[in-house]
């Protein structure tokens, strides 16, 4: 009896502790980083100067990291944003994609700048012990022995973000090379003997490696890394949630985006990026805010901070609204953002995406359609003309419907709605439903679709639905000069994208963003070299674009 009443206590006790220690908030934090770049060359540089680039970039994230971690001591104010009065120090921190060296390598000149990166199962804290695995707990003593005895080379990298997360008490989110040697009984290993994956590494708040994902969907151009085997599903767990993990290009993909949420239940997902903006519908703030509202989950993107090649846009988002994010386009310098987050967000109503649209009667109206091109893929539009009315444009299975009203039609100012049902095959290969509000960029009908950053025309309400095919689209709302709206707007439980009140800026874009992903194709030789060369194409002329005016 004794025993057994001794057992209870026990359990009860544990249970307390478990449930004492168990936050149902927490302070989040990622770095827009303005990464110093190595010298423009394809020729490998010495090990000693990959270093010092990347130790140079570690000092700008260790002070963000540091900030950060004891931001109640309100250290470098001018680098944050915070969302939240009396704010304390982050739970977590997010840095971005390619943060430490940047970019424009091949596989030889990448090479200098990897590490090995073992499983985090080997429980390492390299802050402790830089050259081996620290002694496990006890359990699978054999085998433990057996890989402390391993080595992973010299891992400087590693040890320094290992000890900005133990000194700082901080979960560190980082992206680096890792790289893994095969041999010629492996008949995918490459003719240089080694993979080179893009990687992601997070050590926890004493310094112990506890994820590492190699990424799955590499951007066209990352010939320095290869993709691993087989799709990555990274998670850990926390006093403040489980957490998911993947990189830029991936969130375009259902492995491993969309099976963190639908198949782990992660709570929130971290998602180092280095991302060009490509407007009108897939700017860093718009869609990573539209997808953490269409997945449900809190999404924490931290960007490469680099304006001239568009790239810029980081944010704390939740599925009910961005806490806090930053657009900038004019300044060199990077940027902290802070903000307190659910552990565990409650998931809103369940959206039947077609229910509405499918239910009511097409919209007539007299204006002729017309054809222009959004990022290459071809869209129906139909030009909205009056400063209040209901239209609605298909395209293949997918019919939009809007429903809007203005505080009055700028003259000058022409918007459309379109529809886009198809495969977009530019620079990757994936199946699109998207119904769309925009801004076109002049009066000329020719040019709806080109990236606009202004406007002026504001909107009283909007209503905007589709008979889509999938139950994965993403709701945005882009304001003028690239501005969220938070709290303006929220989606119906019948598929309406619906305004709560007058935006708080003219718009630019009002978008259901479908995703129908068992329709990809998988590409071949000649679609890869033909998505390549537009690809490029598109690198080049973005810039000229944005200024010209159609």
């Amino acid at each position: 009896m004794m025993t057994s009443q001794l057992l209870t206590c026990v359990a009860i006790s544990v249970f307390c502790v478990l449930k004492a220690s168990s936050l149902d908030t927490f302070i989040a934090a990622v770095y827009e980083h303005a990464v110093i770049l190595p010298n423009v060359t394809l020729a490998p540089v010495s090990r000693e100067l990959a270093l010092g680039l990347m130790n140079r970039n570690l000092d700008l994230l260790e002070e963000a990291i540091t900030s950060a971690a004891k931001q109640n001591n309100h250290r470098e104010q001018s680098m944050v944003n915070i969302s939240a009065p009396n704010m304390k120090g982050a739970h977590i921190i997010v840095t971005p994609e390619d943060g430490l060296y940047g970019w424009n390598f091949n596989r030889e000149s990448i090479y200098p700048y990897l590490e090995d990166i073992p499983d985090p199962q080997v429980n390492w804290i390299p802050c402790n012990h830089p050259n081996r695995i620290e002694a496990n707990d006890g359990k699978n003593y054999q085998m433990v022995t057996y890989i402390n005895a391993l080595k992973f080379g010299h891992t400087p990298v590693q040890e320094r973000l290992s000890c900005l997360a133990k000194e700082n008490s901080i979960y560190v989110v980082a992206n680096i090379g890792d790289k893994k040697p095969c041999n010629a009984s492996d008949p995918q290993c490459p003719s240089d003997g080694r993979y080179q994956y893009n990687t992601d590494v997070v050590f926890d708040s004493q310094g112990k490696l506890v994820a590492r994902y190699h990424k799955q969907n590499l951007f066209l151009g990352e010939d320095q890394f290869n993709v691993p085997k087989e799709p990555e599903v990274v998670t850990f767990d926390t006093t403040f949630g489980r957490f998911g993990i993947f990189t830029c290009f991936d969130i375009l993909f259902h492995d491993p985006a969309v099976a963190l949420v639908k198949d782990f239940h992660v709570d929130t997902i971290l998602f180092p990026t280095a991302w060009m903006n490509v407007l009108p519908l897939l700017s860093a703030i718009e869609f990573h805010s539209a997808w953490a509202m269409g997945m449900k989950v809190n999404f924490l993107a931290s960007n490469i901070h680099h304006p001239s090649k568009k790239m810029t846009g980081s944010g704390i988002y939740a599925p009910d609204s961005p806490r806090a994010f930053h657009y900038d386009m004019k300044t060199e310098k990077g940027k902290l953002l802070l903000s307190g987050l659910d552990s565990h967000p409650k998931h809103p109503v369940v959206v039947n995406w077609t229910s509405y649209a499918s239910g009511i009667e097409a919209f007539s109206t007299r204006n002729k359609e017309f054809k222009g091109t959004v990022f290459f893929d071809e869209y129906t539009f139909v030009e909205l003309r009056g400063v209040t009315g209901n239209y609605t444009v298909c395209q293949k299975d997918l019919c939009c419907h809007l429903s809007y009203k203005m505080s009055e039609k700028r003259a000058g100012e022409v918007y459309a709605l379109g529809a886009f049902d198809g495969l977009h095959t530019v620079e990757g290969s994936y199946h699109l439903q998207i119904c769309t509000l925009l801004k076109c960029k002049t009066t000329s009908l020719h040019t709806c679709g080109h990236a606009v950053e202004t406007a002026s025309t504001r909107f009283e309400m909007f209503s905007l639905s589709g008979t889509f095919g999938t139950q994965y689209v993403f709701p945005e709302v882009l304001l003028s000069e690239i501005q969220l709206a938070p709290g303006e707007f929220q989606v119906l439980s019948d598929g309406r994208l619906l305004s709560l009140k007058p935006p708080s800026g003219p718009v630019l874009t009002v978008t259901l963003f479908g995703r129908v992903y068992e329709k990809d194709h998988k590409s071949n030789a000649s679609s890869d070299f033909m998505a390549y060369t537009l690809t490029i194409m598109l690198i080049v002329i973005t810039p000229i674009l944005y200024s010209l005016s159609w």
